[in-house]
């Protein structure tokens, strides 16, 4: 992650973050060095799994922390959302007009995205269709499995 790119988030999400590298701080961190001052204790480091597998789970947990502070030091907090039109922190109903199925969409950075619980990158082809545009408009969204249209329902 070392470019220079401004990473959207919600407040939420920032929070998220924060959480996350707190545990991993000081939770998963002291935990990983009293496994390898365990593990070290066992002998021989050649053949020593446990230590091994303490040194991998260091890396990654270290490699997190380290993702996870440039997150926050390159973070563009989304504040005083607009409910005219969607844009990123906006939660939006749309209608697929082929099958009048309507979804509800919270519009968020693409680090913050999570499509199991509907929200989706301000990235990703739905949110690229549909940002700037306000209630009752209608918009050809690009896919990779062809086009369709939406209609913007509701912002909120």
């Amino acid at each position: 992650m070392s470019s220079s790119k401004e990473i959207y988030l919600t407040e939420e999400g920032l929070e998220e973050i924060k959480k996350e590298l707190d545990v991993l701080k000081l939770q998963r961190r002291p935990e990983i060095i009293q496994a390898l001052k365990d593990a070290r204790a066992l002998g021989d480091l050649s053949e020593n799994a446990e230590y091994d597998a303490a040194r991998n789970d260091q890396a990654q947990v270290e490699a997190r922390i380290q993702e996870l502070e440039q997150m926050i030091e390159k973070a563009v907090v989304i504040k005083d959302v607009k409910k005219d039109v969607v844009s990123i922190g906006t939660k939006v109903t749309i209608e697929y007009v082929d099958d009048q199925e309507q979804e509800e969409y919270s519009i968020v950075g693409s680090k913050e995205a999570d499509p199991f619980a509907n929200k989706i990158s301000n990235e990703s082809p739905i949110a690229k269709a549909i940002m700037g545009f306000g209630v009752g408009a209608v918009v050809s969204v690009e896919s990779p499995n062809g086009k369709y249209q939406v209609k913007i329902v509701q912002i909120a």
